[in-house]
């Protein structure tokens, strides 16, 4: 006699899978990562970025020369490496200027609102009515501070998107139930900003950083190109565009290839941004 038990009904609850990494946003990263590895390593390649040989001039790109050479016979791609560093930095410290300072504004106006909401709403007014990159180029042109000037003033007109898109998150928290039952609890102010209502905004505050990065890149670089944001004969990338420009047709890749860094530079840290923010989005939904 035999018994045969059969398990009808029964679903046995698989374990649930972790989404990966979209190869896309994966090569974004990488894409990304080239910049920071040439400003660790500037000497990367052959050739000589500040070395003026004029026989050389306009040569195509080469084993010795990878990207070939611009007008005054200095090796393109070896310009390109020393300039990383201002195409990377500059936004860098643009961006988590910007984020850190419109934080904190953000918080204060919306979680305490009253008179600081007011005051702080007004400078954001202000700042929102004058455009970022025509500020830069009158004060960066009259007072010929150059590109540290240029990364200060974009980070103060960089401030008031930030802090309208984070206050209105910070306002929409703040009268939820949890934070009124913190509030009752006796939860010191501070410790509920920290606490509880920055981890809620931190999608938001990594999309703002990646967002301003991109401006950020953009911004510095067309100061470069209009000979406001570095003085000339510097590696940065949007002057050698301004210097090369003239001679695209002799040497495609002196002009082509700080172009295109920009630009993968820009979209990579886009996609890279995006991916975060939705990432983190959809786990604080399933918190």
């Amino acid at each position: 006699m035999s018994t045969s038990l059969t398990l009808t009904g029964w679903r046995t609850r698989r374990p649930r899978r972790r989404p990966g990494i979209p190869v896309g946003v994966l090569i974004a990263a990488v894409l990304l990562l080239v910049p920071i590895v040439c400003v660790l390593f500037p000497s990367l390649g052959p050739g000589n970025a500040t070395r003026i040989v004029a026989s050389d001039a306009l040569l195509t790109p080469s084993a010795e020369h990878w990207l070939g050479t611009d007008s005054l016979g200095r090796d393109v791609f070896a310009r390109m490496v020393h300039g990383a560093s201002s195409a990377l930095l500059g936004p860098l410290l643009l961006a988590s200027v910007t984020v850190a300072i419109s934080t904190v504004l953000a918080l204060i106006a919306g979680y305490y609102r009253g008179w600081a909401d007011g005051v702080i709403s007004r400078f954001v007014d202000v700042l929102y009515s004058v455009p970022p990159l025509v500020v830069a180029v009158v004060l960066v042109g009259v007072l010929g501070g150059g590109f540290w000037l240029g990364v200060a003033v974009l980070t103060v007109f960089n401030l008031p998107h930030n802090v309208r898109v984070l206050r209105a998150a910070v306002e929409e928290q703040a009268q939820l139930p949890y934070i009124e039952a913190a509030k009752t609890l006796g939860t010191k102010s501070i410790r509920i900003l920290w606490r509880h209502l920055v981890p809620v905004i931190s999608p938001l505050i990594v999309a703002s950083f990646f967002l301003r990065f991109t401006y950020g890149i953009v911004d510095l670089s067309a100061l470069s190109f209009l000979g406001l944001g570095v003085p000339p004969g510097s590696t940065d990338w949007g002057r050698m565009l301004a210097e090369n420009r003239v001679t695209m047709l002799q040497n495609f890749w002196a002009t082509a290839a700080p172009g295109l860094a920009l630009i993968v530079m820009a979209v990579s840290a886009n996609i890279v941004g995006d991916w975060l923010y939705n990432r983190y989005e959809a786990a604080g939904r399933a918190r």
